[in-house]
């Protein structure tokens, strides 16, 4: 038997994506966002309502970066999407978080996290909230890579679980990509 849940956005997974972007003095901001992903193979669209100075932001520079959430980080992930910096202007900084600007794009690179999207803004509907940017180059902490290959179990980037409102980690595998459907043939 099956439990319906009516419409509403509940899937698995929801990346916990967090969004950077400088102000127009060039203080350091980022939001926490679930609602994202890749939608063509160099862009990234997002559900980023109007209200977030995090998107003030962008469409005031045009770029902005996005790190995912880690299992180490996620008190000060999860406190960046709990708090606007409408209110907290130095949120990032209460965080935990440290910056370095992007060599790409007018956006700041959050230090601690370890894999990051450095993205030009393409477009931004204030009606559908979708935003979507141009990703320009995705760096990688080494901390997080064994023998020049991103580790999973390393970078332990975390899911979004709507139905209990809860973070989890990725990192079990549980088989191969383009290859074990091959069986079935």
């Amino acid at each position: 038997m099956r439990k319906n849940f009516g419409a509403k956005p509940l899937t698995y997974p929801q990346p916990v994506l967090i969004i950077a972007s400088y102000d127009e003095a060039g203080v350091p901001d980022a939001m926490n966002a679930a609602w994202g992903g890749i939608s063509e193979a160099n862009e990234i669209s997002m559900c980023l309502s109007a209200g977030h100075k995090t998107v003030k932001n962008i469409l005031g520079r045009k770029a902005f970066t996005v790190s995912m959430a880690d299992a180490a980080h996620v008190e000060a992930c999860d406190y960046v999407g709990i708090e606007s910096a409408n209110k907290v202007p130095d949120k990032l900084a209460k965080a935990g978080f440290t910056t370095t600007k992007s060599e790409r794009v007018d956006a700041p690179i959050i230090n601690e996290l370890a894999i990051c999207l450095e993205c030009k803004l393409i477009s931004y509907d204030p009606e559908t909230c979708r935003m979507v940017g141009e990703i320009v180059n995705v760096s990688v902490d080494e901390s997080a890579m064994t023998d020049g290959k991103v580790d999973v179990a390393k970078a332990a980037p975390i899911t979004f679980d709507p139905f209990n409102n809860a973070y989890h980690v990725i990192g079990e595998k549980v088989g191969n990509a383009f290859s074990d459907g091959k069986k079935l043939k």
